[in-house]
């Protein structure tokens, strides 16, 4: 029988893919190290396991003792698979930055979760940092593993990852691209690598609102470059231990919207389903892709996984809130966010007063007109108002179908709302449009202004 004795021995190993439609316009061949393989859907896996094991080597936590962990949610996750099988306890501490389905992660594997602010200085006590620190001083028989300077981390992608690429691509390896964050992978691999070949390119990605690149390029920390972002897992307020800048060649910064846009990218064309920091990763790869020969074999390093990021960057309300959607609004899109959703329509032989009547008790000023359940016509409030205006009395019995104008004109699903302009007018305010369903939607001006 083939198996593994606990989860953490499927830990590495993970397969590198050929990214194709993403990275058109690249030169040469792009790989990705697809670390969502391992069981904690992470890169993280590997340190968190080293860090953990490492600890208990050197004696700093007895059996039954509490792992203590500031954490973005991947390196929680990590470590929690190890407490599990091992027997600890965890408390994690996290940015309020950090998306729900991390935090839920973290206690679905029995963790407490502690968030803390994210528009904090680092030494300032509310931060995650501060608080990991002071519950490690509290707690009996409990140890922070500190991620940032806990060099584990790096020594874990030395000896796994780094070997692991060069193996994988047969020494052909040109260049890597990676997020940096606490800077474990990134050294650790480049220290591997550049043993092998000192010719290889490390390219770390950061983000605005971070103070790597800049740190990289003149030796300068400077606070003014530290602000809030959005991108999560790459970028830092702090310079973490286990960034060796020497071992970087250049740091590319990478905006967020560029980042959440790419990671919908890589699962909408190439069928890769990614985290926030591996958009990031494709997109610094984009922006230098004029640097790339043809013979190039470069591989970007694929954090974590996209299930982390549903409520977030791959959902489309959370990415027009913030100005992030790379399509324009559709009218699909529209439908999908319409609050009332009922098709309401006067029948072509009711009164005038019937249909004023219909469209007060739903705060309507325009309905479709039916007949035998096709649109033979439309009525507005301005229609009937005119015709008033004109001496008819809405009291005497005068069907709708005597005074209804056109039908509203038809649009597809997949019409660009700016578009609508060739259609909606003062003299016609609303179209209409069947869902996937078959169901019928009339799009006014009103919700086009609330859906914008």
């Amino acid at each position: 029988m083939d198996y593994y004795s606990n989860i953490l021995e499927t830990i590495g190993n993970t397969p590198l893919v050929k990214l194709n439609k993403v990275v058109s316009g690249v030169p040469c061949l792009v790989l990705g190290k697809i670390e969502t393989f391992n069981p904690g859907n992470s890169i993280k896996d590997r340190m968190a396991l080293k860090m953990v094991e490492d600890a208990e080597k050197a004696g700093r936590i007895k059996p039954g003792g509490t792992f203590i962990e500031c954490t973005s949610g991947n390196t929680g996750m990590g470590i929690a698979l190890a407490a599990v099988v091992k027997g600890y306890k965890c408390i994690f501490t996290t940015s309020d930055k950090q998306s729900k389905e991390k935090i839920d992660i973290l206690r679905a594997f029995g963790a407490e979760v502690i968030v803390c602010p994210t528009n904090v200085a680092p030494d300032d006590p509310r931060s995650y940092y501060s608080v990991a620190e002071k519950l490690s001083k509290e707690i009996p028989n409990s140890c922070w593993l500190n991620q940032y300077d806990n060099l584990s981390n790096r020594v874990a992608h030395y000896e796994s990852t780094g070997p692991e690429i060069w193996k994988q691509t047969d020494g052909k390896v040109t260049h890597i691209v990676v997020g940096v964050g606490t800077g474990g992978t990134v050294s650790g691999v480049a220290k591997y690598l550049k043993e092998q070949n000192p010719n290889i390119k490390i390219w770390g990605i950061d983000t605005y609102g971070s103070v790597f690149k800049k740190y990289h390029e003149t030796g300068v920390f400077d606070e003014s470059e530290i602000y809030p972002y959005i991108t999560e897992g790459i970028g830092e307020d702090i310079l973490p231990k286990n960034v060796d800048f020497d071992l970087i060649d250049h740091f590319e910064k990478v905006s967020d919207k560029d980042g959440a846009v790419y990671a919908r990218k890589l699962a909408k064309e190439d069928g890769i389903f990614l985290g926030y920091s591996c958009g990031s990763a494709v997109a610094g790869l984009m922006q230098m892709k004029e640097q790339l020969k043809e013979d190039d074999v470069v591989v970007v390093i694929f954090h974590d996984h996209g299930s982390r990021y549903v409520g977030k960057l791959f959902n489309d309300d959370w990415m027009r809130d913030r100005g992030f959607l790379e399509t324009e609004m559709r009218i699909k899109d529209l439908i999908d966010a319409k609050k009332e959703k009922r098709f309401i329509s006067a029948q072509h032989n009711q009164s005038i007063k019937e249909v004023l009547t219909t469209m007060k008790d739903h705060d309507i000023s325009q309905m479709p007109v039916s007949k035998d359940g096709e649109i033979v016509g439309s009525i507005t409030e301005r229609g009937i108002l005119n015709k008033i205006f004109s001496g008819l009395n809405p009291e005497e019995k005068v069907l709708i179908e005597t005074i209804m104008g056109a039908p509203f004109p038809m649009v597809e699903l997949d019409t660009e709302i700016k578009k609508l302009n060739m259609y909606i007018s003062r003299e016609n305010p609303a179209v209409l449009a069947k869902d996937i369903t078959g169901g019928m939607h009339v799009i006014t001006q009103y919700d086009i202004i609330q859906a914008l």
